[in-house]
C-alpha cells in the first residue's frame, strides 16, 4: 500500500505516514486503532520494533477486489443474460458457472455463482441490470453480505436483515410491485 493510499485511509498527510515509518513520530491512539483495523493486526504488533511471524496467510484477491475482511463479502447468483454491461463481471470472483435451460427468454441462462469484496456492489448492479421487455423484462439479482439479503433491480436496491420477517415481507411486496411473480422470490438466505 502506498503512503498516499494509507494517508487517505487514516485521514492524515503522506508526510505523517513517512514519519511513522521512520520512527520520527508515533500515531495518535485513534490512528493506531485505524491502522490495526486496516492491517488486521493488534496494536501491540504495530508498536513492536521486531515482529515474529509464526505463519503465512494466503490472500487470493488483490487490487481493487481487496478490502478489510471484517467488512464481509457479497455472495450470490447472477444470470449473465440479465446484464447489459459486462463490466460488472470484473467486480466478481466467479465460483461456479452453470447453463440452465428455461421456459423463459432467453431459452438458456448462464448462472454465475459469485463472491465479491467490492463495497458498492449493489450500486454497480443497479446500473448493469436489464429493464427491457424485449430483453426478458425486469431482471434482478439476489445476493447477501453477512446477514443482509440484497435484491437489486436496475435503479432499485432492496435489502432486509435475514430472519426479520417484517423486513422480508416489505421487500417481497416491493418485488411484486416490480412485476416479479412469487415463484421467483424463493431466493436462498
Amino acid at each position: 500500500m502506498s503512503q498516499e493510499t494509507l494517508a487517505e485511509k487514516c485521514l492524515v498527510t503522506r508526510q505523517s505516514i513517512s514519519k511513522w515509518e521512520m520512527d520520527i513520530s508515533l500515531p495518535e491512539t485513534e490512528k493506531l486503532l485505524e491502522l490495526s483495523r486496516i492491517f488486521g493486526v493488534t496494536i501491540d504488533v504495530l508498536l513492536k520494533d521486531e515482529l515474529l511471524v509464526d505463519g503465512v496467510k494466503e490472500k487470493k484477491s488483490c487490487g481493487k477486489l481487496f478490502t478489510n475482511e471484517n467488512e464481509g463479502i457479497y455472495e450470490g447468483l447472477l444470470i449473465k443474460e440479465s446484464i447489459d454491461n459486462e463490466e460488472i463481471l470484473d467486480c466478481l470472483n466467479v465460483n461456479k458457472i452453470e447453463l440452465w435451460k428455461t421456459k423463459y427468454f432467453p431459452r438458456y441462462w448462464t448462472a454465475i455463482t459469485f463472491s465479491s469484496n467490492i463495497i458498492d456492489l449493489p450500486e454497480k448492479f443497479s446500473k448493469a441490470l436489464i429493464n427491457d421487455e424485449n430483453k426478458g423484462g425486469r431482471w434482478f439479482v439476489d445476493f447477501k453480505k453477512n446477514n443482509i439479503k440484497y435484491i437489486v433491480f436496475r435503479g432499485l436496491i432492496l435489502k432486509y436483515t435475514i430472519g426479520n420477517i417484517e423486513e422480508k415481507n416489505n421487500v417481497i411486496e416491493k418485488c411484486r410491485s416490480q412485476g416479479i411473480p412469487d415463484c421467483q422470490m424463493n431466493w436462498s438466505e
